[in-house]
């Protein structure tokens, strides 16, 4: 099983990549928004998810773990394949992808590729019923990207955590962080955010 490709870009098509590792070539799946950031002759590490079918087998590339986990993660829904999990995350980046959950929001994951109104209904039904993706917690030749996290990660997280020891569930909390995370212009410290999401707890 391939869980990373560490090599030079040696071709970009619409849908997939050449990384060239040792001498060998991989084919690499990949969405629109990881190949739009890989130039040819360039190193590149992608983490990867190995399909294996009686007749293929493929490699969906992605450029941090956490991307890699949700991916894996999206297709425990039923109506869920690879493709359709490739265009859930290239509509909605991982943080983006949190807080579609959180507040379950069906528009954000209708604007995805493939992605009708009864499956955008099920997406955001389903993840919130369930835990976050598990992926490896550290990569420290990769320079330590964050752990698959199913309230984000950061100053985010610790939000939801405080709200949390606060007595409220956690999926109230969530939401109620992701709603607050919407009032800054870039990522707000913890304590700002946990001041907000308490006043939308509160309303």
């Amino acid at each position: 099983m391939i869980g990373s490709l560490n090599g030079v870009v040696a071709a970009v098509g619409e849908d997939s990549a050449l990384i060239e590792v040792g001498g060998v070539g991989y084919v690499v799946q990949a969405g629109a928004r990881t190949l739009s950031r890989l130039s040819v002759g360039a190193q590149m590490r992608l983490f990867i998810d190995t399909h294996v079918r009686e007749d293929a087998i493929k490699l969906y590339g992605f450029e941090s773990e956490e991307e890699r986990a949700w991916f894996a993660h999206l297709q425990t829904i039923p109506g869920v394949g690879a493709k359709v999990a490739l265009g859930i995350l290239d509509t909605l980046p991982p943080q983006a992808l949190v807080d579609a959950i959180a507040l379950q929001d069906k528009a954000a994951f209708a604007r995805a590729n493939g992605v009708g109104p009864k499956l955008a209904g099920r997406l955001a039904q389903e993840l919130a019923a369930k835990q976050g993706p598990k992926g490896f917690v550290s990569l420290a030749s990769a320079g330590a990207p964050r752990a698959a996290n199913a309230n984000g990660s950061g100053a985010r997280a610790e939000a939801v955590s405080a709200l949390v020891n606060l007595g409220i569930d956690q999926s109230s909390a969530a939401r109620a962080v992701a709603s607050a995370a919407k009032q800054f212009d870039a990522d707000a410290p913890a304590p700002e955010l946990i001041r907000a999401a308490l006043k939308e707890v509160s309303r």
